[in-house]
């Protein structure tokens, strides 16, 4: 197959990564912007990782739905945050900026400046689709999860599961951290942004969901299985995302991009 070039498709410039598109001069003839190159990985889970996490999700699904070993774990802890009190403390806004790595309005300002930013300066769309593809699967699959599951949070008396309020299973903003800090550090190294940027990305999609988890949990906002099914669940959607862009988005990219050069 050919090599494709900015040169013979000046309408698709970095449009997927390096393995697909070669860099080079723009149709005026000025010179490409420099990219740094990568100091991190992508960070695509590996296979295993993404069996682990979905044996970790059925796993921890199955035992809280028949009452099991990890229901008891989360009243035990549950019962110890109540008696800190931390959502009544003076250290609660504290606390709770901590939440706000996993928080989605957060998460889309910070991913807003990074597509815009890749946009412009190398004229590429397939970072925002690959947000808006992260966003619709993240949202289906939680908000099933919620939905199935009915889980009451700690605050509510009597916690439970099917019930009708119940949305607490998993973990949201734990999944958001962990597939959209994903996302960011993903499109950080395939476009070379600065080593510093590569960095800084790579520490939100580690910090972020551990940061997020703990404070949900020490908030009483969540259970302790909320927030490691959150992990699972968000681990899993990044891996999806990176299948689907390689198999799909990716190519019809470049079969887009193929048909505006005739």
């Amino acid at each position: 197959m050919s090599t494709v070039t900015i040169r013979s498709r000046p309408r698709y410039r970095d449009g997927v990564g390096s393995s697909a598109v070669q860099r080079a001069a723009d149709p005026a003839g000025e010179p490409p912007s420099p990219r740094s190159q990568p100091v991190i990985g992508t960070g695509r889970p590996p296979w295993w990782l993404l069996v682990l996490a979905g044996l970790v999700a059925a796993g921890v699904t199955a035992d809280l739905l028949t009452r099991g070993r990890l229901e008891r774990i989360d009243l035990r802890v549950a019962d110890v945050v109540s008696v800190w009190d931390l959502r009544n403390s003076g250290g609660y806004w504290f606390i709770w900026v901590f939440t706000q790595a996993g928080g989605r309005g957060f998460i889309l300002i910070v991913l807003a400046g990074l597509v815009g930013w890749l946009a412009v300066k190398q004229h590429t769309y397939v970072p925002l689709l690959r947000v808006l593809l992260a966003l619709a699967l993240l949202t289906t699959v939680i908000y099933a999860f919620k939905w199935g599951t009915g889980r009451t949070a700690p605050a509510y008396p009597g916690g439970s599961f099917f019930h009708r309020d119940g949305a607490s299973y998993p973990s949201g903003h734990v999944a958001n951290a962990v597939l959209m800090w994903g996302v960011a550090r993903w499109q950080a190294v395939e476009f070379g942004l600065s080593a510093r940027v590569q960095r800084t990305a790579w520490l939100l999609s580690v910090l972020g969901p551990v940061l997020t988890g703990v404070a949900m949990v020490a908030l009483n906002f969540h259970w302790v299985t909320d927030a490691v099914a959150g992990v699972a669940v968000g681990l899993l959607l990044l891996g999806v995302v990176h299948a689907l862009d390689a198999f799909v988005l990716s190519r019809w990219v470049r079969a887009r991009a193929g048909r505006t050069q005739h």
